[in-house]
């Protein structure tokens, strides 16, 4: 495993709860190193805190991260002085671009999001609970996993 992860949000969903947010992390190959499902009435930035929150202590050689550009602001870095030498670098779009633009490191994360939603689970929000979404989150990623091996 890396030395480096990438945070970025997936995207909003409408499950049977009013609204949830889920945040991932990535190895740099790609693959889930944690993920954290969230009422949507919590920030991005503050769902960013949560997800580092849960992965610092399973894995504690983790230094640098990369990050989309909405969880630049200083709540991501004092969360981030909390656990040590951690370092994180925003992914920024050129201004002057015009359209699709590949934006480096954040195409993994964006290569991780689609194996995971290939599962049926994932694709529609089934899920009652944020505790089961968040499995779900899990259970796709140990599928994908499984696949590797196979």
């Amino acid at each position: 495993m890396s030395r480096e992860a990438h945070v970025r949000i997936w995207e909003r969903v409408g499950v049977r709860f009013p609204c949830a947010t889920r945040h991932i992390v990535t190895d740099t190959g790609g693959l889930l190193v944690g993920a954290e499902v969230h009422p949507a009435d919590v920030q991005d930035r503050d769902g960013a805190v949560l997800v580092i929150e849960a992965i610092h202590q399973l894995f504690p050689w983790l230094r640098h991260l990369f990050a989309d550009s909405v969880y630049n602001g200083p709540n991501l870095r004092e969360a981030l002085a909390k656990f040590g030498k951690w370092t994180i670098e925003i992914v920024k779009r050129a201004a002057d671009a015009a359209g699709f633009q590949l934006l480096p490191r954040r195409w993994v994360v964006e290569r991780t999001l689609a194996w995971l939603n290939r599962n049926r689970r994932l694709a529609k929000d089934f899920e009652a609970t944020i505790a089961s979404a968040k499995a779900w989150v899990y259970i796709a990623s140990v599928q994908l996993l499984l696949r590797r091996l196979a």
